[in-house]
C-alpha cells in the first residue's frame, strides 16, 4: 500500500489544502478504503467560501468530501459482511448512539450523528479514509464508483420524493435544475410521476433536465413575480402540480413554489437559504397545502443501489467534469463558477476510470 495519504484539507475560510495525512487505521466496526471517486457538493464549496453553514462552524481543519466511494483495503476485527476488494458506496451520515431518532427510523435527525465534512468530523476526499461498515454498501458489478458516489446526492432526491408522497400519476414541479433538482427529477420520474416540469435561470441546466426526462422545462428571469411564474407553470402543466420540490432555497421561489402548488398539496422544502424567509403563509394555510422540510435522508442507499443496478435511473450524465485529486483546487473553483453540473475528484493513481 503506498503510503501516501494525499487529503484535501480546509484549514479557514478560503484557505484549502492539499496535505499528506497518516493512513489510518480501522477500529473493530470499521473499514479503511482506498477511495475512487468523491464529488463535489456545493456545501464543500459553501464551507470553503464561507467557513461555516448556519451553526455547523469550522474551528479547526476538516477534511472535505462526502460523496463518495472507494475500494475496501482492511477490514475492522468485528466486520463479517465486507472484504478486502469489495466495491462500496459510502453513507457519510453514521448515528453515534441509539437515541429515540435512531429508533423510530430517523437517524438523520440525531443531533449526535456524525457527518463526513460537516465540522468537527473528517470528509473523505482523500486517498484512505476509515468509515463504519454498517454505513458502506456493497456495489454491484454494473454499478460504476462514479454512480456509486452520486447516490448520496440522488439519496436527498429519493428522501425529498418519499418524504412529498410522489407516487403514480403525481404532477410535479422542481425548481432549480442543479445537481439536487436533476436527481429528484430522476427520482420523481421513476417512482411514477406523470408529468414534471423544471425551472431554472441557465438554458444548459434545462437541456441536461431535457435530457433527463423532464416533461416541461421553464426559464424563469430574475425578475419574474412569484405570481406570474405560478401562473406560467398552471398555463404549462394544464392544472397546479400536486408537488413542487424546491431546490433552490431562494426566497422567491419558494414564495413561486407555495402559489403554484395546488390545494391540498404538498411543498417540499430541500434548497437551505436564508434563515428567515417571507412566503405567503396564509396562502399556503387557507388551502391546506403542507410545507415539509428534508434533512439530508435516511435509509435510501439500498433503493438507490438497485435503482441503479435495475437501469431504472440512470446518474451518469450528471458527471460532466473529471479531476485527479492532485488537481482538487482547480476541481472546486470549477464548482464554485457554476460550470457544468457534477464535478468528480479520482482519488486513485492507479485508477481513473468513472
Amino acid at each position: 500500500m503506498a503510503q501516501e495519504n494525499l487529503s484535501v484539507v480546509l484549514h479557514a475560510k478560503g484557505d484549502l489544502r492539499l496535505e499528506n495525512r497518516p493512513i489510518p487505521e480501522p477500529g473493530p466496526n470499521e473499514v479503511l478504503l482506498q477511495m475512487h471517486s468523491v464529488g463535489i457538493c456545493g456545501s464543500d464549496v459553501h464551507y470553503w467560501q464561507n467557513g461555516r453553514i448556519g451553526d455547523f462552524v469550522l474551528k479547526k481543519p476538516m477534511v472535505l468530501g462526502h460523496e463518495a466511494a472507494g475500494r475496501v483495503v482492511k477490514v475492522g476485527s468485528a466486520v463479517t459482511h465486507l472484504k478486502p476488494g469489495d466495491r462500496v458506496a459510502i453513507e457519510p451520515g453514521v448515528p453515534r448512539e441509539m437515541d429515540e431518532f435512531f429508533k423510530r427510523g430517523q437517524y438523520n435527525l440525531s443531533p449526535t450523528i456524525f457527518f463526513c465534512a460537516t465540522p468537527p468530523d473528517d470528509g473523505n476526499l482523500c486517498r484512505y479514509y476509515t468509515h463504519n461498515a454498517n454505513f458502506c454498501y456493497k456495489l454491484p458489478d454494473n454499478v460504476t464508483f462514479e454512480e456509486g458516489a452520486l447516490i448520496e446526492p440522488l439519496s436527498v432526491g429519493i428522501h425529498a420524493c418519499r418524504r412529498a408522497g410522489v407516487t403514480l400519476g403525481s404532477t410535479v414541479l422542481i425548481c432549480g435544475a442543479g445537481p439536487i433538482g436533476l436527481v429528484s427529477l430522476l427520482v420523481a420520474k421513476a417512482m411514477g410521476a406523470s408529468k414534471v416540469i423544471i425551472t431554472d435561470l441557465f438554458a444548459e441546466r434545462l437541456g441536461m433536465a431535457k435530457e433527463l426526462g423532464a416533461d416541461f422545462q421553464l426559464m424563469v428571469k430574475k425578475d419574474d413575480g412569484p405570481q406570474q411564474l405560478a401562473k406560467k407553470v398552471e398555463d404549462t402543466l394544464g392544472a397546479q402540480p400536486q408537488i413542487t420540490i424546491e431546490c433552490t432555497g431562494v426566497e422567491s421561489c419558494i414564495q413561486t413554489a407555495l402559489y403554484a402548488t395546488g390545494s391540498g398539496g404538498v411543498v417540499m422544502l430541500v434548497g437551505l437559504g436564508a434563515p428567515m424567509t417571507t412566503v405567503p403563509l396564509v396562502n399556503a394555510a387557507v388551502r391546506e397545502v403542507d410545507i415539509r422540510g428534508v434533512f439530508r435522508y435516511c435509509n435510501t442507499w439500498p433503493m438507490a443501489i438497485a435503482m441503479l443496478s435495475s437501469g431504472k435511473v440512470n446518474v451518469k450524465p450528471l458527471v460532466t467534469h473529471r479531476f485527479p485529486l492532485e488537481q482538487a483546487v482547480q476541481a472546486f473553483e470549477t464548482t464554485r463558477q457554476g460550470l457544468g453540473i457534477k464535478v468528480m475528484l479520482k482519488c486513485d493513481k492507479n485508477d481513473q476510470n468513472p
